[in-house]
């Protein structure tokens, strides 16, 4: 399950389906994404998710199926024995996002964006509200875009200053889709595919912030946390 928020809140709820077919979501897609994604195939809850263990929960499971699940199930008697934590299948947003809450508030400058974001060595974060609601999402590449190539003169100094001293409102990523904790990992990769989306923040029902997933979580939860299947 997904939302959608921007400046005036909470736009709309549902599924992968609709909410990346959703117009205004399609529109900063179009502006914003660094190339066309195509669609893939349509995705459930019950597919096999990023960094599962390789199977369908429901139809067609044939003799890898079986042979995968009996090796998993060897390692986790093995584990026990030894006295080692079993590991588990990662299938929620929950078990990836980061949970350190970078955020810029809605109306900072975009200098005070660039500091925030150096600092925390972070390459975007989500734009929150006076409450703490998500309206945005802003990345560093945002922050430059549009600014001169050479710097050298002071004309360009000068517009590079204006730029810097704009708010973040006007730079940011909105509508942005916003995950739930509960979320399918791999309905929200497939999301921030579809985009061209860094990432998605995390929030609750009310749209308060919890975490962040971005593109790094993912490629950490692959080749960090076994066993992983991939499928074409």
């Amino acid at each position: 399950m997904f939302s959608v928020y921007g400046t005036s809140g909470k736009i709309y709820t549902g599924g992968l389906e609709q909410v990346r077919d959703l117009a205004p979501v399609q529109a900063v897609a179009r502006t914003r994404a660094v190339g066309a994604t195509g669609q893939q195939a349509e995705l459930t809850p019950s597919t096999v998710v990023l960094a599962g263990l390789g199977q369908a929960a429901s139809g067609g499971a044939g003799s890898g199926s079986s042979g995968g699940a009996s090796a998993y199930a060897a390692h986790e008697a093995l584990a026990a024995y030894a006295g080692e934590p079993v590991r588990q299948a990662l299938t929620q947003v929950h078990q990836l996002m980061n949970r350190r809450l970078i955020s810029v508030r809605s109306g900072a400058t975009l200098r005070q964006a660039w500091r925030l974001m150096s600092r925390a060595a972070v390459g975007q974060a989500p734009v929150l509200g006076p409450h703490g609601e998500v309206r945005g999402l802003i990345t560093r590449a945002d922050l430059l875009r549009g600014l001169p190539d050479d710097l050298e003169a002071g004309a360009e100094v000068l517009e590079v200053a204006r730029r810097f001293a704009s708010p973040v409102d006007d730079a940011m990523w909105t509508p942005v889709p916003v995950a739930l904790a509960e979320t399918p990992l791999r309905e929200a990769a497939q999301l921030m595919l579809d985009l061209g989306l860094p990432g998605l923040p995390v929030a609750d029902a009310d749209g308060q912030l919890q975490g962040f997933l971005s593109r790094s979580d993912l490629l950490r939860g692959m080749t960090h946390e076994p066993p992983l299947d991939l499928w074409s």
